[in-house]
């Protein structure tokens, strides 16, 4: 081979790798990359259920014998926990009194509340409530006396 063929061979493959380069790019060009794993539907958005507050009733006993008449008007505090279930508490003439307040079996609407005093006195309440929040009922004293029950207002 002389020189002129050499060099000529040496041109050409000097552009052919050229090209080979070009094809070689020009081919990745047209490529994409296919994910292994599809992507997970999105989650569902949380939904928050705000836990059951207790709600807190004030109660007023007004007196309805003679027995009453001394302590006068006294207020109570329900506490109702969304259960069924509740709290009760009240001072009588300086004696707390602290109990439960529940709905009475199969009624959404009747209960009864009773508490023990401190000084070994009780009071028990039968009650009915009017609506979600306004309510009336009886209170007996071991004492005997009567008290009209106001709830809620």
């Amino acid at each position: 081979m002389d020189m002129k063929s050499v060099a000529s061979l040496g041109g050409f493959l000097r552009r052919a790798s050229w090209m080979g380069v070009g094809l070689g790019v020009a081919s990745l060009s047209a490529c994409y990359v296919v994910p292994l794993q599809q992507p997970s539907a999105p989650a569902a958005p949380a939904t928050y259920v705000a836990p059951a507050v207790p709600v807190t009733f004030a109660a007023r006993l007004y007196p309805a014998n003679e027995a009453a008449a001394v302590y006068g008007m006294v207020h109570a505090v329900v506490t109702n926990d969304l259960n069924g279930r509740g709290t009760f508490n009240t001072t009588i003439s300086g004696e707390s009194f602290s109990g439960e307040a529940t709905r009475t079996v199969g009624s959404s609407r009747e209960g009864v509340a009773n508490g023990a005093g401190n000084r070994g006195s009780y009071i028990n309440c039968r009650y009915q409530m009017n609506s979600a929040t306004l309510g009336t009922g009886q209170c007996r004293h071991s004492n005997g006396a009567l008290f009209t029950m106001h709830v809620g207002g």
